[in-house]
């Protein structure tokens, strides 16, 4: 008997854990949008790996914007009490990745998206609506399936 309330109480925190990475990524998401990001997508992964909750992913235009949308997140993320573990890819900006442990912030240049296409890597997972969030600040919604 007990265990199996331990497993109810196992499985609500970790509901709990991946609504948290998806509130934060929708926080990041709106700040990517803030900042110009283009098509922003936000994969819940949750039910196909145990690893990471989500994939935020964002397309930048130059280098100075996929810092500022970086600096702009991690700032943010930080003052939400999320820890960053490592960013990678920052010097080169042809693809920035920020791991949050729960959260994995990919911003890329277009090519580099294109190439490495997580969408389609991970085509089965859950696209998080983000058109409200989006529409606020003015971004259109993704148009990627």
């Amino acid at each position: 008997m007990s265990t199996v309330k331990s497993d109810l109480t196992t499985l609500a925190n970790n509901a709990q854990t991946v609504a948290d990475s998806i509130e934060s990524a929708k926080v990041a998401a709106r700040i990517a949008a803030e900042n110009k990001g283009q098509d922003i997508v936000l994969l819940d992964l949750s039910q196909q790996t145990s690893i990471f909750d989500c994939f935020l992913i964002v397309t930048g235009t130059s280098r100075r914007q996929l810092h500022a949308i970086a600096e702009e997140i991690d700032r943010e993320l930080k003052q939400r009490g999320e820890s960053r573990i490592t960013m990678s890819g920052y010097n080169e900006s042809q693809w920035i990745a920020i791991d949050y442990g729960g959260i994995i912030v990919h911003l890329f240049d277009q090519e580099h998206r294109q190439y490495y296409d997580l969408e389609g890597l991970w085509g089965d997972s859950r696209r998080v609506d983000l058109e409200a969030i989006l529409i606020s600040t003015g971004a259109r919604p993704s148009n990627r399936n």
